[in-house]
């Protein structure tokens, strides 16, 4: 395990180290992933909690239940292990695999300024929810925003009416009352 990473502004997080399982060393994990086990085909990761950061090797992993239980190349001690709980799981930008059509990833949508059809600039994409039925866009002011109101729009095709990555902007059908 080395003490080198992709710059930190490259790296997408695509789950958490959450705890240790078993007496071998492996680690529990939450991923961001959908489905959850996609997380599994990125061998190397780039592990970061605060400043610290770690390379690291997966040798294998496998579902068990809503989380991900994964061994480390290297890492067959149970109290070591211990010691990475906490750490988010990132990969280089460049890892994740081209989207087809009018797909997107969240850290695509983030920071997006939001306009509504008559053209109010509500906020700006801070970060998604995942719920049950679909996702959540929270959307927060700023200096030039309609008012000072942090929204939540579902990301669902009849409110995002367009998204232009380009321009930095999604255009949404949502009334500036909501």
């Amino acid at each position: 395990m080395s003490a080198t990473s992709a710059p930190a502004e490259d790296l997408i997080v695509i789950g958490k180290i959450v705890s240790v399982h078993g007496v071998r060393g492996d680690v529990k994990v939450y991923s961001f992933t959908d489905p959850i086990d996609n997380l599994l085909e990125y061998p190397r990761w780039t592990l970061r909690r605060g400043d610290e950061v770690k390379q690291v090797e997966l040798a294998k992993g496998r579902v068990q239940g809503n989380i991900l239980v994964a061994s480390l190349q290297g890492l067959t001690d149970r109290e070591v292990a211990r010691t990475y709980a906490d750490f988010e799981i990132c990969i280089a930008r460049s890892e994740l695999p081209d989207l087809a059509g009018e797909e997107y990833y969240w850290y695509q949508l983030q920071g997006l300024v939001v306009i509504n059809q008559l053209g109010h600039v509500l906020g700006r994409v801070d970060h998604l929810l995942e719920t049950g039925a679909n996702d959540v866009l929270v959307v927060k002011p700023f200096d030039g925003s309609l008012d000072d109101r942090e929204r939540l729009l579902p990301y669902t095709d009849p409110c995002v009416l367009k998204i232009d990555l380009d321009a930095g902007e999604m255009h949404v059908e949502w009334d500036a009352d909501f």
